[in-house]
């Protein structure tokens, strides 16, 4: 049987949702497939996160991941919106929820760092739930 394909969602792709495809990768590879897409791309992933997820996890995001569209990744079992602060686009699926986090682009490692450790949180809740 083949693992649930969990698509992580936010607008622009380029900050939240990027660092919970990490995360999903790294931490639950075992249970499911992460990806992350947005309705807008970005040129490059938000270089606070690229650089506190190298520093905290050792893992280079610029090297993995790019910001995605929602067309350019698989059909998806299950989306998680990230808390869009618009209208949080709209995927297919079998299951859906909603993480409502602020967006921490512009603010200090601090904050980037306390969203990095919810993300965390709600990818090992994730885990446990698939």
């Amino acid at each position: 049987m083949s693992k649930p394909k969990v698509a992580f969602i936010c607008v622009h792709n380029s900050c939240r949702s990027q660092i919970a495809e990490a995360l999903g990768k790294h931490l639950a590879s075992e249970v499911f497939e992460s990806y992350s897409a947005g309705t807008e791309t970005k040129p490059q992933i938000n270089q606070d996160a690229v650089r506190l997820m190298k520093q905290i996890y050792g893992i280079d995001m610029e090297k993995t991941q790019k910001s995605k569209l929602l067309d350019e990744i698989p059909p998806i079992d299950v989306v998680v919106t990230m808390g869009c602060n618009v209208t949080c686009p709209y995927l297919p699926c079998k299951k859906r929820e909603d993480w409502g986090l602020l967006d921490p682009s512009g603010k200090s490692d601090d904050e980037f760092k306390k969203i990095i450790r919810i993300i965390e949180e709600k990818i090992e809740e994730l885990k446990t739930k698939l």
